[in-house]
């Protein structure tokens, strides 16, 4: 069984530490070093890292999946910082050429602007494909189900993502489905941003039952509570998604043109 952090055990360490200063600064943070430590035994993680990513689609799901002591590699083609959207940077800790070969999940994150980027990149293509045909499960949350799909690894799944572009999923040969967290066989994607929680907790519950979900929950204390009832389109209502996509219309044209062309890419003959 995995030996999880829970607050319950690090406030007993803490009262240690308090006591004795020598084990807070010495066995105590070895101890604590162990504790957080990844568990060789546990699944590998193969999370991919680009420019104009959303961090929050990354922090959510890598949390979930630390408290579970799961093996994370952050993977771009070079180990330099890359942006996001509230500017602060990302480093991989892989490169393309020292990814897991065959890892238990593929994970790719959203960001539009960074996401079509990646779609018009063959060698990120190439890559995702590649790792994709040899993960145990392929996943993404928000537009990072348009890298699976420029990819080809979506086509005949049903699947979704974030709602300003998850009408071109049937584009890349997927079935949209309008729920937060979709799965479908070993594909499990999700919404937007904040989704990837939900999507990490399903993830562990698959993978390590739901009482070790649960627990993650808790430790989180994963209780949303939004101030509005305007976190989807249905609940937002005709008029303010007409207002928003107002402030959309050229990046999401942009998406439309970059799975137009993965499409044609894909399309056999």
């Amino acid at each position: 069984m995995h030996d999880w952090i829970d607050r319950r055990r690090l406030l007993a360490f803490a009262g240690a530490a308090a006591v004795s200063p020598a084990l807070g600064q010495e066995t105590g943070s070895a101890h604590l070093h162990a504790m957080m430590a990844p568990d060789p035994t546990a699944p590998k993680v193969a999370m991919l890292v680009y420019p104009r990513m959303v961090a929050l689609d990354l922090i959510g799901p890598m949390t979930v999946f630390t408290i579970m002591r799961w093996n994370l590699q952050l993977i771009w083609k070079e180990r330099t910082p890359v942006s996001t959207d509230v500017g602060v940077p990302i480093a991989a800790n892989a490169t393309f050429a020292e990814a897991y070969s065959d890892p238990d999940i593929l994970f790719v994150p959203g960001g539009l602007l960074g996401t079509i980027a990646c779609m018009q990149d063959p060698e990120v293509v190439d890559f995702v494909a590649a790792l994709g045909a040899r993960a145990k499960w392929v996943t993404s949350d928000c537009t990072g189900s348009l890298i699976l799909g420029a990819a080809g690894l979506l086509r005949g799944y049903d699947a979704t993502s974030h709602w300003g572009v998850a009408d071109l999923l049937p584009l890349l040969g997927a079935r949209h489905v309008a729920k937060r967290v979709v799965r479908d066989r070993n594909r499990l994607t999700a919404g937007g941003a904040t989704a990837g929680i939900d999507f990490g907790l399903v993830l562990v519950s698959e993978l390590a039952g739901e009482e070790a979900s649960r627990r993650d929950q808790l430790i989180l204390e994963y209780a949303p509570a939004p101030p509005f009832r305007n976190g989807t389109p249905d609940e937002a209502g005709p008029e303010r998604m007409a207002d928003i996509r107002k402030g959309r219309v050229w990046m999401d044209e942009q998406a439309r043109l970059a799975v137009e062309v993965a499409r044609r890419r894909l399309a056999p003959g």
